[in-house]
């Protein structure tokens, strides 16, 4: 007999304000506990000197977390010049120091190389998997591995300060892209190399950063509820956004009432698809939220990732 999961059947997706120091998994393994949840998964991990969004998908919204780590992201961060780590980022050992002679109008127009579509290869100490294991679990051994680059997209990138030693920019990027590897070309292009001093996560795909919640107004929260002896988690629920947010650009396929069983059942069935193609969001002719679909053909749906309530 299979093992029941400990925790209760709760879907929807919590958008985490992640501290500075604190894991990704760490962190979710608290929101998992707060909500009483028996299933939980982030989406994208943030790591400990890193600090924003980081959407927790709870219960059946697991299902969708892929279309969060492939939406676009938006950070702010601050680079030091003049110094150069082994991590790009404050957690390194400096291996490179130079003196700084860049003119902001020079800062400028080196940032504006990185804008558009470009190749870049991951960081030895990102979490990128090599061989099942993340990168820089062979970083930290000082073993160097094959990384292949990878297709990136800066679609901007600003600065917002600089004065003549730190400088603090905003980019908004495509999936995959490493803000340490960008600040340490960034070093590179000036001739006086650059690591991250401060990094944090401002959005993800198109969710409200006022959304957010830090862990310990959650806890907060959790704490009130119990000294109030309220055995009624709608209060906490109620801080969940809809699972189906996930794919909010993806377009949406209501599926008609007299075919919705076949559908849930996992057969293809004929739908209003217009002229569209791919992956699409299905709903019930009553708004229920069914899942993804693929289109097979005009006015044609097959069910490819559907909930179970």
């Amino acid at each position: 007999m299979a093992k029941r999961r400990k925790g209760r059947d709760v879907h929807g997706i919590f958008l985490l304000d992640k501290d500075l120091g604190v894991s990704s998994n760490h962190a979710l393994q608290q929101v998992k506990r707060v909500f009483g949840a028996a299933k939980a998964g982030h989406t994208g991990a943030l790591d400990p000197l890193a600090s924003g969004m980081l959407p927790i998908c709870l219960g059946e919204a697991t299902k969708f977390s892929q279309f969060l780590l492939n939406a676009d992201k938006q950070y702010s961060v601050t680079a030091k010049l003049g110094i150069r780590t082994t991590t790009s980022d404050a957690d390194g050992e400096v291996v490179e120091q130079k003196p700084v002679d860049v003119s902001e109008v020079q800062l400028r127009q080196a940032v504006q190389q990185f804008k558009g579509a470009s190749k870049q290869v991951p960081s030895m100490f990102s979490a990128l998997k090599y061989q099942g294991k993340p990168l820089y679990h062979y970083a930290r051994q000082g073993i160097e591995v094959p990384r292949e680059a990878r297709d990136i997209n800066i679609f901007s990138i600003e600065v917002t300060a600089f004065d003549g030693e730190f400088v603090d920019m905003l980019v908004h990027c495509s999936k995959g892209t490493y803000i340490r590897s960008l600040v340490d070309d960034l070093g590179q292009i000036l001739g006086c190399g650059a690591y991250v001093t401060r990094l944090h996560r401002s959005a993800v795909a198109d969710y409200p950063a006022h959304k957010m919640l830090p862990l310990d107004a959650l806890n907060k929260q959790a704490e009130d509820l119990k000294c109030k002896e309220l055995n009624d988690w709608q209060q906490l629920d109620n801080l969940l956004l809809p699972m189906e947010t996930a794919l909010i650009n993806v377009p949406a396929v209501t599926v008609p009432a007299a075919k919705l069983v076949y559908f849930q059942n996992g057969n293809p069935v004929e739908a209003p698809t217009a002229d569209l193609t791919g992956q699409v969001r299905t709903y019930s002719e009553d708004k229920l939220f069914l899942g993804v679909g693929e289109i097979e053909s005009p006015g044609r749906v097959a069910p490819k990732r559907l909930v179970v309530y």
